[in-house]
């Protein structure tokens, strides 16, 4: 998503809490950052003073705890401009699980999310939900994705 974000011409800033990750990106030739979205500065240091215009968070904030995510969105509404947008793509259902399926073998535990909760969780951190649509992933698991506006 990053490569097509720049391709449109936009400045992209990837980080990712695991450091794993992060490694692959810089091996790939990136520069990418380890941010803990809940403790760390989520300023830009390339762009001291500056907002970001936008969050592409589309299957990683996923991984946050339910009691984590209203204070993770908050931070990142208070680093993004106002009007700035959010892309939020999280799996549909209820409670959380570990799981090993998919491209990475290694356990990864998810957090699970029903609309209401999550409008919430979005409207009282800053955020205004201005579309929610539901799809199904190849394994067919359902999703939420959120496209918001920084209130």
């Amino acid at each position: 998503y990053a490569r097509a974000l720049e391709d449109a011409g936009l400045s992209v800033r990837r980080t990712d809490v695991a450091p794993g990750f992060v490694d692959l990106l810089r091996a790939g030739g990136y520069d990418a950052d380890v941010i803990d979205p809940l403790h760390d500065d989520l300023a830009d240091p390339a762009r001291p003073g500056e907002r970001y215009d936008g969050v592409w968070a589309s299957g990683s904030l996923l991984h946050v705890l339910r009691t984590d995510l209203p204070a993770v969105l908050r931070r990142l509404a208070e680093v993004t401009r106002p009007e700035g947008l959010l892309r939020l793509g999280v799996k549909e259902g209820r409670g959380e699980a570990w799981s090993t399926h998919g491209r990475v073998s290694a356990p990864r535990h998810f957090v699970f999310w029903r609309e209401e909760p999550l409008r919430e969780a979005l409207e009282h951190a800053g955020w205004r939900v201005v579309a929610l649509e539901r799809t199904k992933s190849t394994s067919n698991e359902g999703w939420l994705n959120v496209a918001a506006r920084r209130g």
